[in-house]
């Protein structure tokens, strides 16, 4: 028997084995973080709506008349991402028992819709005081509902929002650190991921504005969404 005919033997008999691995799909998730970040801080007054590590600080720097940085921005992302969290602890308590790829996929796709509302926006009242207000508040939202089911699906070294750790890991981890470097791949491309997310967000972001980059993380996510698994 051929491995493909073997792999498909087997998402026959587990429906959580059909789609992309949720290593692939998480992946993914950090690619549409970078997307987000470049949309929030280039475009939204130096906020962040993905990192929240980041806002944190932003809101010092806010709160200390900082040029450029605005403190109702900072907290409107910060409060709606806390309540994204809460709704997403919520969809993990209803669904966590069960299929996972039923829970992953419900749950992007929940967030390339809330994505795609905020593409809308972005593009039916670009520069209006409520369209930066609404962007920020519908996306970190929309983060919050995802990073409290990423850290609820429990894989390791793929929290898609926040680095530190990640690169904490690849450094004390590897072999120069004395460790096994067991994992160095995932965390390097997570790492990769974030970069050319936080890329490709910036310059479509410098050069077409907010929407596309938004039309396209909603995108992106959708894709994600039908495509996930419930396996590792």
């Amino acid at each position: 028997m051929s491995e493909q005919s073997g792999a498909d033997t087997q998402a026959a008999r587990d429906p959580e084995a059909r789609g992309l691995r949720l290593v692939v799909v998480l992946l993914g998730l950090t690619v549409v973080s970078g997307l987000i970040d470049a949309v929030s801080y280039l475009g939204l007054e130096h906020v962040f709506t993905a990192n929240m590590t980041g806002n944190v600080v932003v809101l010092g720097f806010a709160a200390a008349g900082a040029p450029g940085f605005s403190v109702e921005h900072t907290l409107t992302s910060l409060v709606s991402f806390l309540v994204g969290a809460i709704a997403g602890g919520r969809v993990a308590v209803r669904l966590g028992s069960g299929s996972r790829r039923t829970w992953a996929c419900l749950t992007l796709g929940a967030e390339a819709v809330l994505l795609g509302i905020s593409a809308v926006v972005a593009f039916a009242a670009p520069g209006a005081t409520a369209t930066a207000y609404t962007l920020i508040a519908v996306t970190a939202f929309a983060m919050g509902l995802r990073n409290a089911t990423v850290r609820k699906l429990g894989v390791p070294d793929l929290t898609t929002t926040v680095l530190t750790m990640t690169l904490t890991g690849l450094a004390a981890d590897s072999r120069a650190g004395g460790g096994p470097g067991t994992r160095s791949p995932r965390r390097t491309a997570s790492v990769v991921a974030m970069v050319a997310g936080a890329g490709i967000g910036a310059w479509l972001v410098l050069h077409h504005g907010l929407g596309i980059p938004l039309a396209v993380a909603a995108g992106l996510v959708a894709l994600l969404a039908v495509t996930a698994s419930g396996r590792e």
